[in-house]
């Protein structure tokens, strides 16, 4: 198989898996005061500390949970929850229009169930957020608002934000800003402290580590309420046993890709920008969707004129080849990318694309498979879109 679907997931590192191996063997409860649970409590705060250590943050600032969506949800809800306690007039969140459903669909539960004001964040045509905009929206409402989220790093089309400028921009105003940067973390470099974010979230399965554990980094003075309620595990923020094993791992590879990260960028992108060069050669009405300089390493992302992209995927993938849509599919029909429409696209446009996303196992010979099955699939998807077209 030929594997670019590495932003969805990625294999794990075997580092990684050997540190969960080895350490889901041994028996104990972190949260038990005998020797067993001792152990598992000392390899759980030891895995704290790396974390903390290669991400520019504080052990306590590492708040383990069961990753990126549930620390996306424990940020917008329980930063929204303590800010509004503290202040019923702050029931304002305002997120960038190109976030992550982890994102956008609490803000709208928030919006139904606890009365939040929602304010949107336009981009640019290649899905950036101005931080004038940012500027403009906290001036107008900074009083009502009790916090902002932009995303480091685009999902989709790749595009990486001017995340230290917009947290000073947040700062200035009084306005913790969250972050989720699960695609941002071992792709560019990223600094906790050195950011100036109240709150990031980071995912063990996008970097190398175990499905099912990720973190929240969530600065000492940032109000959070819980969501979940029990043991009052994770500074009393996140109640839960803790996955020993699955948060050695995820150590582990936060560790690995922060620390290779240079190096890895580096040989990824040139596979990318060879991928790139190549597709437009034998498909030549392709339009690149995203910023062609401040975007992940790993990440192309195209629309293909003519093509259904989940007609295109589904062609690919009888060759042996794994990619995804920039679409969600709801009830087995195509929607158009909600990145793509932001960023100024029509619906043609915005259900057409590909995402191809390169990672640590990726070589040439992905991108020579690709690019020999390519055209084929270009061709059939145009001609399967003509025939529905002269249907209607």
């Amino acid at each position: 198989m030929t594997y670019l679907d590495h932003a969805a997931t990625t294999p794990m590192l075997e580092a990684a898996l050997e540190a969960y191996v080895t350490t889901a063997r041994e028996v104990g409860n972190a949260s038990s005061l005998h020797a067993a649970g001792r152990s598992a409590r000392r390899h759980v705060e030891e895995a704290r500390e790396r974390v903390a250590g290669v991400l520019g943050a504080r052990p306590s600032e590492v708040i383990f949970t069961g990753g990126g969506t549930e620390s996306d949800n424990l940020a917008l809800k329980g930063i929204y929850w303590a800010r509004r306690a503290a202040d019923p007039a702050r029931n304002r969140v305002v997120v960038s229009a190109v976030e992550h459903h982890a994102v956008l669909d609490p803000v709208e539960w928030l919006e139904q169930h606890e009365s939040a004001v929602a304010g949107l964040l336009p981009v640019d045509a290649t899905g950036r957020v101005d931080p004038g905009t940012l500027a403009a929206e906290l001036d107008a409402y900074g009083e009502q608002t009790a916090l902002v989220s932009v995303m480091w790093a685009n999902n989709e089309v790749g595009t990486v934000q001017p995340i230290a400028e917009l947290a000073k921009l947040a700062a200035e105003r009084g306005v913790p800003l969250h972050t989720d940067a699960v695609q941002a973390v071992g792709q560019v470099p990223v600094d906790f402290a050195a950011s100036g974010v109240s709150a990031l979230t980071l995912t063990g399965h996008k970097l190398g580590g175990p499905a099912g554990v990720g973190a929240l980094l969530l600065g000492r003075d940032v109000p959070c309420a819980p969501l979940l309620h029990g043991g009052g595990q994770e500074r009393d923020v996140r109640s839960g046993t803790l996955d020993v094993a699955g948060i050695v791992a995820f150590a582990v590879a936060v560790e690995v890709a922060v620390g290779g990260q240079r190096e890895y960028a580096a040989r990824v992108a040139t596979l990318r920008d060879d991928l790139a060069k190549r597709l437009v050669e034998v498909v030549p009405d392709v339009v690149c969707n995203g910023d062609l300089v401040d975007r992940l390493p790993g990440n192309a992302h195209f629309s293909f004129p003519g093509c259904e992209g989940d007609a295109l995927l589904m062609l690919l993938d009888a060759q042996g080849i794994a990619c995804s849509t920039g679409s969600a599919c709801s009830a087995g029909v195509a929607q158009p990318s909600h990145v793509l429409l932001a960023m100024g696209a029509d619906h043609d446009r915005a259900r057409s694309s590909l995402r191809l996303s390169l990672g640590h196992t990726s070589t040439g010979r992905d991108v020579d498979a690709l690019i020999e099955a390519l055209p084929a699939a270009v061709e059939r998807a145009r001609r399967a879109g003509a025939t529905r077209s002269a249907r209607r």
